[in-house]
């Protein structure tokens, strides 16, 4: 099994309050997680029918049968069961670490957590394998650009005698769909839907307008807005927002859109191999999206909120992303090039001269790191990690 950056929150967080909660996208490690850290908890899956029906028809048989402490794993499955925990933590608020729930964020869970939880549990975000958990086990310098582009993060990639790639991108699409959708949204024609979340991964690090996507994929943009939201909630996508700085007030508004899982985006373009990749049109977007994607499970692993943000204005200027941490501003330029080049520090430099706050302005590329070059640093992206860890 690979360390997970998180663990050290994890363990943390459940000696100073009596429910964690690990929540992250479907296949991200959660489980595994949580049964290793707190191996003589007892366990209870509610994706199992009869666990289920017991949890919602007689929760004191359920907790009779599996005494605290537990891991209760897929808890956004009987979200009703968040009030039956809210009681018992109540009785005795002087035990920590009782209950540990792992769950996809979704929207009947997330009403669960605030109205049941508040100020009872501590919430962890498990999103897939960090490039720096894979350095730490001696796997990344092995994976080319492509390689990871392709291949992505997900965990079970990762496991000796697994699936190609394209299979398990089906499969995860296919299980998505099955269990998580159908539960969250009544979508009469799920082709459309598939259309549009294609669609999006065409679009990776770009503004949507999802006016002009719904006549390309036959619905609302209403409609549209809704499927948005609810990837966004499942941690299928995410949405980088602008930050709005001193250069001019006539700035782009919209969000950007990425994949949390990057290889997801490549398999929805259709690609196959890295000779693919390395060919492809939006190469570049997926790389900037790898990127963003970095940056933030570098954040979340260490229990801090994203705060990461872009920057562009109607006449062009452009911060591909900006970590923000105590009000000071780090602003990154995201590049394919192995070539240093001038021109990628234009936008850096206006940007760190026009807002006071801004320092160390960097690019983040695939070749040679440089302390200094043009007025910036040059990184490779493979040292991001340990990078952002000193934001």
């Amino acid at each position: 099994m690979i360390n997970r950056n998180i663990s050290d929150k994890l363990t943390s967080l459940a000696n100073q309050v009596p429910v964690v909660t690990v929540i992250g996208p479907r296949q991200s490690g959660k489980t595994t997680l949580v049964k290793k850290y707190f191996p003589k908890y007892n366990y209870v899956n509610l994706e199992d029918p009869a666990n289920r029906m017991l949890a919602k028809e007689d929760y004191k048989g359920f907790f009779e049968m599996y005494k605290e402490p537990v891991i209760i794993d897929e808890v956004q499955r009987v979200p009703e069961l968040l009030s039956a925990i809210q009681v018992m933590v109540d009785e005795d608020r002087g035990k920590n670490g009782r209950f540990i729930l792992t769950g996809s964020h979704q929207p009947s869970l997330q009403r669960g957590i605030a109205q049941s939880l508040a100020g009872r549990t501590g919430i962890l975000t498990l999103l897939p394998l960090s490039m720096n958990e894979l350095a730490e086990e001696g796997l990344l310098e092995e994976l080319s650009t492509d390689k990871l582009l392709l291949k992505g993060f997900m965990p079970e990639l990762y496991r000796e005698g697994t699936r190609e790639p394209i299979v398990y991108y089906r499969d995860y699409l296919n299980t998505y769909v099955e269990k998580d959708l159908r539960a969250m949204l009544e979508i009469k024609n799920l082709d459309k839907f598939l259309r549009f979340l294609t669609l999006l991964a065409g679009r990776v690090g770009q503004v949507v307008n999802l006016s002009a996507m719904a006549g390309d994929v036959g619905v609302s943009s209403t409609t549209l807005s809704e499927w948005l939201s609810v990837l966004e909630a499942s941690y299928i996508v995410y949405r980088l927002r602008p930050y709005f700085t001193n250069i001019t007030k006539q700035q782009i508004k919209s969000p950007k859109i990425y994949f949390t899982e990057i290889g997801l985006a490549s398999y929805l373009l259709g690609i196959e191999t890295e000779n693919q990749v390395n060919r492809d049109p939006l190469r570049g977007n997926l790389f900037e999206n790898l990127i963003v994607s970095e940056v933030l499970k570098s954040r979340l692993n260490r229990n801090q909120n994203p705060n990461i943000y872009y920057m562009r204005t109607a006449k062009g200027v452009e911060v591909d992303l900006i970590v923000k941490k105590e009000e000071k501003l780090y602003p990154f330029e995201i590049k394919t090039s192995m070539t240093p080049n001038k021109s990628f520090s234009r936008h850096l430099l206006s940007f760190v001269e026009a807002e006071k706050n801004a320092l160390k302005p960097r690019i983040i590329y695939t070749g040679q790191s440089y302390p200094q070059f043009n007025g910036v640093e040059y990184v490779n992206y493979k040292d991001l990690g340990n990078l952002i860890c000193n934001i």
